[in-house]
């Protein structure tokens, strides 16, 4: 059990992240989807991972089934897409990755290629964020703004909490491993610590990825992260006949579709991402931004795009209808 130790100023800085994670969540999920009580909670996304469990060898090998994962592949940084999550786990400094894979490998046994990891090898932690990104782009990427809405369903009811209960009915009722006895938040995870809290606060993260247990980083001029156990989303992304697609049309809907991943939206990266022209992006941005599905903003040279929580709950809703 790790006994973490809040002051004052960690309570006045709770937050929420305001999304999801990718490359944390893939993570958390490539461990997650492993158990067979939590990929039952989650069967689309469970057979999406076992469809390329070939091509995703290093991440089954040099990830642990269950239990403790190593800090540095949840990053802080990277949030803003994919890529930008991979170059924080490719920068963390050599001594880092040593000490953290030392405890996470020490109930496994040694192996060529984990030995190569502990020991910082690039090669190896290149096929690791390699497997990773094919990870996410596979089982993830088709499931993101579902993953999302629930995300943001998740932090909208502990809102209301908080608003009813204050401080202290929010932190007792996170999940049931999270125990609140002021000022120490008592939390289950996988390993046992007595801590303190950095005085930046506390980033909660709800996710339905993260496993039996919560997992806590704490670093130093950072908030503590707490990431828990949230409801799997109700329903999942459906197979069939496209209703979005005979609303919008098939190219719109793609278009929409690509502005829920992760990433830097602009006009030129879409039609790429959608296998359009620049002019049939703008085009069709400007149609979705006029129905309020889109914002669009001038940054630099570029028109940058992004959901608009309409277009968001609108792509989502469209994911919750039943299969055919």
């Amino acid at each position: 059990m790790i006994s973490l130790r809040l002051g004052a100023a960690d309570l006045a800085r709770i937050r929420f992240s305001d999304r999801p994670h990718p490359v944390g969540t893939a993570i958390l999920a490539c461990q997650a989807l492993r158990d067979p009580a939590q990929a039952a909670l989650m069967p689309d996304l469970a057979a999406r991972a076992g469809a390329i469990a070939a091509t995703t060898g290093p991440l089954r090998h040099l990830l642990p089934a269950r239990g403790l994962l190593p800090d540095f592949l949840t990053p802080y940084e990277g949030i803003e897409s994919v890529a930008a999550g991979i170059e924080s786990i490719r920068a963390t400094p050599r001594r880092r990755i040593t000490a953290e894979l030392t405890d996470t490998y020490a109930n496994l046994p040694p192996s060529p290629w984990r030995r190569r990891l502990v020991a910082a090898d690039p090669q190896v932690l290149g096929l690791l964020t390699t497997a990773l990104h094919r990870y996410f782009d596979a089982v993830l990427a088709p499931a993101w703004s579902h993953l999302t809405l629930s995300h943001r369903d998740q932090v909208t009811r502990s809102a209301q909490t908080y608003a009813r209960s204050g401080v202290d009915g929010l932190l007792a009722g996170l999940h049931p491993a999270i125990r609140w006895r002021p000022p120490v938040l008592e939390i289950d995870s996988w390993w046992s610590a007595e801590l303190s809290g950095t005085g930046e606060g506390i980033l909660l993260v709800p996710s339905p990825l993260t496993g039996l247990r919560p997992r806590v980083l704490v670093q130093p001029e950072q908030p503590v992260l707490l990431v828990y156990p949230a409801p799997a989303p109700a329903g999942s992304p459906p197979f069939g006949p496209d209703p979005l697609a005979r609303l919008l049309g098939h190219t719109r809907a793609a278009v929409l579709r690509r502005l829920a991943e992760p990433g830097r939206h602009t006009t030129t990266a879409l039609g790429q991402r959608a296998g359009i022209s620049i002019s049939s992006a703008s085009e069709h941005t400007a149609a979705l931004r006029a129905a309020g599905l889109v914002h669009s903003a001038r940054a630099g040279g570029a028109m940058v795009h992004r959901l608009t929580p309409l277009g968001l709950h609108l792509l989502a809703q469209n994911e919750r209808r039943p299969a055919p």
